[in-house]
């Protein structure tokens, strides 16, 4: 699987300076490492294990498993005895065995330049015991979720590190979701307690977040479901009383901001923390107790609630973000993704903090107030690795090299991205403008249901192809299936599954055992199923091709097909929707979406615009269509099923249809491309 030597040919390698204080200086190494990882794990992970604290042990096999339905209930077990506090790990283990009290955790960059703040791992380990004593006032304890609607604040990492500290269960929904998207999780997830915030600037755009809390709230007691308690962090509308050392928009401070208060829910977070104890006891977990559920887009169009759990989420992502990112400990490591997806969890709290990492948290957005934003960024705290997704760079690439020439970006070592497929001339880009071709690139793939990198390249090990995921990470196994489920060798496409689990792996889809075990395991019993399209070439290289199920990758967030069509239909007017992809040269993806209106409805301006109107609202702004087209008719077999694969054709203006002999009608393949939405890539 993984070939005896490194290929040297239309490769890039990193210089040598790089490998001579690299963790894993060369191919070689890499490959005798990772053949020790699948030959045996226990003593592979065993010796990760020592550098962290455990309460009790663990006893008998490290990783216990069954991935094949058909042998019974579907199960991952890692270190099973073994008990810790993973927020311990982060923090109390840094600054009191580690003697990294004084040293940075987070360099804090809010939405308007200058508007900063540091805060020490001293200081974070102060604010999370005061914050878990907080959550323990208000009733939460052990198993409790706890859901976190929140900008990209400090505040952020403290709520959901005193939700780990006192064994309750994070549900973090990204702050650009709808009051519809937060209401649906709460539910699902049973939610106790609610954190939010007034508001937040994303660039120009005033965002009233309690506005939609309050909203989704309300929402949740139409259903049944009320919520005793929401917990409010004053960020624009900040009181003198709440001054110190929290995030504060000095800059561009919102005194004005109209926030909802309802004095039988909401509480302030200033307030409370105001006479919390500066001490707090961790609670000790099982390792497989749960440690957060995080919602991903699923087929069904029902967002799935992947849950993770504590002693197997912490040794993978503390061991990729070393091993990906080479972490050394004077470096200023910098991932511009959101806390609210996967990649946040992992590579700006817990993989970053397990390892005594300084990082630098955004608020802001990579165009404001210029498009030089991110490389003033890098400049201002000499970031060494720099973690983004290929949308970003795509966006930035429109406007040439010189917002990034005219900045030093000397620090610079290593660079990363995420959330999708990077295509080859962005990767050039990347590597040649901004990194100067001194700086290796990380293309790493992976999932929210993966917990951490499955495929990556390691900066001094592995050479790297553009646009190449590369090699599987230590202890992953992957294989390439075809319909049949068989094994592909060599140079084959197919089906990405993997073949035994690593210790990040998702458990369970919370709640629904039965949906996990359908969705990632019945298609090809005794494989994880990722969902993906994979390839691997002649050198063994795997190169992800995208999607093969009803998902949609747009700007490197996931989007169910299911979610966006039920969110036009339950608009009056629509009889029918249909959504497919469509290429992108910014977001890689764009949601081109069909729709057949009911008998005397007209299309029109003003419809469109109210059809995307309820897109945002029920899902959020990212899954915005581009383009909507009647469709008085759609492409349909025999039996009633819409060919998607016609319409992708259609929205990509491919007029070569293959075999279309199934459909009922022919005709309304001609009418749609007659009527197709003029595209731009």
């Amino acid at each position: 699987m993984i070939p005896d030597k490194a290929p040297q040919e239309d490769v890039f390698h990193c210089s040598e300076d790089l490998k001579k204080e690299s963790h894993i200086p060369s191919f070689e190494k890499y490959k005798e490492l990772y053949t020790r990882s699948i030959e045996n794990p226990d003593e592979f992970w065993g010796a990760i294990a020592k550098d962290f604290f455990w309460k009790t042990k663990h006893t008998g096999c490290f990783l216990d498993y069954n991935f094949d339905v058909t042998k019974g209930e579907i199960f991952v077990k890692c270190m099973e005895g073994a008990t810790t506090n993973i927020c311990y790990n982060l923090l109390d283990r840094n600054v009191h065995e580690r003697k990294l009290g004084d040293k940075i955790a987070f360099f804090w960059e809010g939405n308007e330049p200058g508007d900063d703040l540091t805060v020490t791992y001293r200081e974070l380990l102060q604010k999370v015991c005061r914050f878990a004593n907080v959550l323990k006032s208000q009733g939460v304890k052990k198993g409790d979720r706890v859901s976190i609607y929140m900008p990209m604040v400090v505040e952020l990492v403290v709520a959901m590190l005193a939700c780990a500290r006192i064994g309750a269960v994070h549900s973090i929904v990204f702050a650009g979701f709808s009051a519809e998207s937060l209401c649906e999780r709460i539910i699902d997830s049973q939610c106790s307690l609610l954190i939010t915030a007034d508001g937040f600037y994303r660039g120009d755009k005033l965002i009233n977040l309690k506005l939609l809390a309050d909203e989704a709230l309300q929402k949740c007691r139409d259903k049944g479901f009320p919520l005793k308690t929401c917990i409010m962090l004053k960020h624009l509308s900040k009181e003198p009383e709440a001054a110190g050392r929290q995030s504060p928009p000095a800059k561009r401070a919102c005194p004005d901001l109209e926030v909802p208060w309802n004095p039988d829910v909401d509480l302030c977070w200033h307030s409370l923390m105001g006479g919390a104890a500066d001490e707090c006891e961790p609670e000790w977990c099982e390792s497989e107790d749960p440690l957060f559920i995080l919602y991903t887009s699923g087929s069904t169009g029902k967002p799935k609630g992947v849950l993770h759990t504590v002693s197997g989420y912490l040794l993978y992502a503390a061991t990729t973000f070393k091993l990906v990112f080479d972490h050394q400990p004077d470096d200023v490591y910098w991932c511009t993704a959101d806390i609210g997806w996967i990649t946040g969890h992992s590579y700006i709290t817990y993989g970053p903090l397990a390892n005594g990492a300084t990082s630098v948290l955004f608020e802001g957005l990579p165009t404001y107030p210029d498009v030089g934003r991110m490389w003033q960024i890098v400049d201002k705290y000499q970031v060494t690795k720099f973690y983004t997704a290929p949308t970003a760079i795509r966006l930035l690439m429109k406007y040439g090299s010189d917002p990034v020439q005219k900045h030093n970006r000397k620090s610079l070592k290593v660079l990363g991205t995420v959330g999708e497929p990077i295509n080859p001339e962005a990767w050039q880009w990347y590597h040649g403008v901004v990194g100067e071709k001194r700086c290796p690139i990380v293309d790493t793939f992976w999932q929210t249901e993966t917990g951490g990198h499955v495929l990556t390249p390691l900066p001094a090990a592995t050479p790297t192809k553009p646009g190449s995921a590369t090699f599987p990470f230590f202890g992953v196994v992957p294989a390439i299936l075809n319909e049949s489920g068989e094994e592909l060798e060599g140079p084959s496409e197919g089906y990405l599954v993997f073949k035994q689990p690593w210790p990040g792996v998702m458990r369970s889809v919370y709640g629904n055992h039965e949906r996990f075990e359908a969705t990632y395991f019945k298609k090809f019993p005794g494989y994880y199923v990722t969902g993906d399209g994979c390839r691997r070439d002649k050198d063994g290289y795997y190169w992800i091709t995208g999607r093969i199920d009803d998902m949609l990758n747009v700007s490197g967030h996931l989007l169910s097909t299911a979610e966006v069509e039920s969110a036009l239909v339950e608009h009056k007017s629509v009889a029918e929707a249909a959504v497919v992809s469509c290429p992108h040269m910014v977001k890689g993806e764009s949601l081109y979406c069909f729709v057949t209106l009911n008998d005397g409805v007209a299309f029109s301006q003003a419809l469109e615009a109210e059809l995307r109107k309820q897109v945002r609202e029920k899902i959020g702004a990212i899954a915005t269509p581009d383009y909507i087209q009647n469709a008085p008719g759609l492409p349909k077999t025999r039996s009633g099923k819409i060919m998607r694969r016609v319409l992708r054709k259609i929205a990509c203006d491919e007029k070569d249809m293959g075999d279309i002999s199934t459909l009922a009608d022919s005709s309304v393949v001609d009418e749609l491309f007659r009527n197709r939405c003029a595209t731009t890539v």
